[in-house]
């Protein structure tokens, strides 16, 4: 089947099915004579377990181990386990990240007054320099700390502090 049936019966879009190609992540498909790509029923499925595998969140890495596993018939499961395991804590660390970026600015959300005047702790935090370690507002309400983001409270400050926006400071 050409490149679009195998997309449409697939799941994947025929430039990501090309993208995989020229990664290696899938063989190169095999040529008609007119020189369109030509994919068997097996080529479907291998593009099915990267959707699923794309889907859940696997990078390109993983799923090349993941594909490797799956093609190998004597593998241990505990093989497959340990990636999937592997890929757990990376999601929950992400989010946890997510959880504490959320937290972050929905505790400057409510901390901006959201009328007609300009002052913004929101604008305030996204347009901090970097070059101390906190902005003008937050020199006033912090104590001998110097962790920027005291003034949004303890919890807050401190998952802000492990948060992205703490990486500038390092």
């Amino acid at each position: 089947m050409n490149i679009g049936k195998a997309a449409a019966a697939s799941g994947v879009s025929a430039k990501m099915i090309r993208y995989y190609e020229s990664i290696g992540l899938i063989a190169e498909a095999s040529r008609t004579d007119s020189g369109y790509r030509d994919y068997s029923d097996k080529d479907v499925h291998t593009l099915r377990f990267i959707r699923r595998a794309r889907d859940l969140g696997f990078s390109v890495e993983k799923m090349t181990e993941l594909l490797a596993l799956w093609r190998d018939r004597g593998r241990a499961s505990a093989d497959v386990k340990r990636v999937a395991l592997e890929h757990v804590e990376e999601l929950e660390r992400k989010a946890r990240e997510l959880q504490e970026m959320s937290m972050t600015l929905k505790h400057l959300a409510e901390n901006c007054r959201g009328n007609a005047r300009p002052d913004c702790p929101i604008i305030d935090e996204l347009s901090a320099d970097g070059k101390s370690d906190r902005t003008p507002k937050t020199r006033r309400r912090s104590g001998a700390t110097g962790n920027k983001f005291e003034h949004l409270g303890p919890v807050v400050s401190a998952q802000a502090k492990r948060s992205s926006y703490g990486a500038r400071e390092q």
